[in-house]
């Protein structure tokens, strides 16, 4: 597909660079982890006025197309790349040289990456496997809905859908699990849906990768969806997005993909859609 390239982009950041000076830091971080200084968050108003101006004023499929096109305009990157990646945009807030874990919520060094036992590695939270995408440069590698996670935590959430309920994951208190869906602690239950959701609306079938979209069902197997569409909703409801979110959006969109997550810079939009 041919994708438009947004002019206000470089002046954008310019401007949010000049807000960042005047505004100084903000505390950000999980509900449950130390709080620390980090960068200001990009001010609404200015991505409203720029990134986002096709996009005011619509609802339902007219509003789900002009954010499809809008955040189409990205760059990618490569699966190794996401190592690095993630090491900014998952930084503990508290300690430069760490990450915190999306599940388990631990702070674990940056340098103890990989596929071990005790290693935190990289968590596709729309599960890979749904919709056959791998870890192909696309979907399979877009930081939006990838984030670090425990190996063996990791292994337990597998290719499952996002509900309610279970038994709690052992070394993830507040995560819970049965035979066919994850429950996540409550502190990022809406940073999973509004990950799931980005990721149905960046990925619609017209770049050689399946149609993503959520459905009301769990058990879907290597079906392009996920659900549980209305549980997530009302976990993008129950836990707003907090700062931490919001800073990994504008590292994102700062350093690396050029795009952003649209339900994290208006989380009402989650029901304008669905």
């Amino acid at each position: 597909m041919s994708r438009r390239h947004l002019p206000c982009r470089r002046p954008l950041l310019a401007t949010l660079a000049a807000f960042a000076v005047l505004t100084g830091t903000a505390a950000a971080a999980p509900a449950d982890t130390p709080r620390a200084p980090v960068a200001a968050a990009t001010p609404l108003g200015a991505l409203d006025d720029t990134y986002y101006q096709d996009a005011l004023g619509k609802t339902g499929t007219a509003l789900k197309g002009a954010l499809h096109t809008i955040i189409s305009d990205q760059s990618t990157l490569t699966y190794s790349q996401v190592w690095d990646a993630l090491k900014d945009t998952d930084e503990d807030p508290a300690n430069s040289s760490n990450v915190i874990l999306l599940y388990s919520g631990l702070s674990e060094p940056k340098s103890d990456n990989g596929g071990g036992s005790g290693q935190w590695n990289r968590e596709h939270v729309w599960a890979k496997s749904h919709g056959d995408f791998g870890t192909a440069t696309g979907p399979g590698t877009d930081i939006h809905h990838l984030r670090p996670e425990d190996v063996s935590v990791n292994s337990v959430r597998g290719n499952k859908d996002f509900d309610d309920g279970g038994s709690e994951v052992s070394g993830a208190p507040g995560n819970y699990t049965d035979s066919d869906s994850f429950e996540p602690r409550d502190a990022v239950k809406g940073d999973v849906a509004r990950m799931i959701l980005y990721m149905a609306v960046r990925y619609e079938g017209d770049d050689s990768f399946a149609d993503l979209e959520p459905n009301d069902k769990v058990s879907n197997g290597s079906a392009p969806n996920i659900g549980r569409l209305s549980v997530l909703k009302t976990w993008s409801q129950e836990d707003p997005p907090d700062t931490f979110e919001k800073r990994r959006n504008d590292v994102i969109f700062d350093q690396y993909q050029h795009n952003r997550n649209p339900f994290v810079d208006h989380p009402e939009w989650v029901d304008a859609i669905w």
